[in-house]
């Protein structure tokens, strides 16, 4: 799988800071996005797509992209925002039959009660009451 992952960060203020507002400099910018993106490529070429996803979940590569900048500047709610699949593998129906063999006999089983008379689909319900009224 190839995917982009899309990262945003947010800068934090000094704990004595008055303003609202806190801007890093365009050469900050510049180093805090390359150490970004040298990060999440580490991190998602190194693993499979399913280990990826269980990183994502428990937000640990914002959380080492926050560690591995706060040098440059600090940072916080440091998140991946987005992450999209550019290219699949091809799928190949012969290598999943050779995963999951012929399926063998294990068809499942029989409902052990009949199904309930009054459980039909509502949309159903209704156009059988509209066949009755005409």
């Amino acid at each position: 799988y190839v995917v982009r992952m899309f990262c945003i960060a947010f800068t934090k203020k000094m704990p004595d800071q008055v303003a609202s507002s806190c801007y890093a400099q365009t050469a900050q910018i510049r180093k805090i996005r390359k150490k970004m993106v040298d990060i999440m490529t580490a991190e998602a070429g190194k693993v499979q797509l399913r280990e990826l996803v269980k990183k994502l979940i428990p937000e640990s590569i914002g959380k080492e992209i926050e560690k591995q900048t706060q040098g440059i500047f600090p940072l916080k709610d440091v998140l991946i925002r987005k992450v999209k699949i550019l290219k699949k593998p091809k799928f190949d129906i012969t290598k999943l039959m050779e995963l999951h063999g012929d399926g063998g006999d294990d068809a499942g089983v029989d409902m052990m009660r009949p199904e309930n008379e009054e459980a039909v689909n509502t949309l159903t319900a209704d156009v059988h009451a509209a066949q009755e009224d005409e």
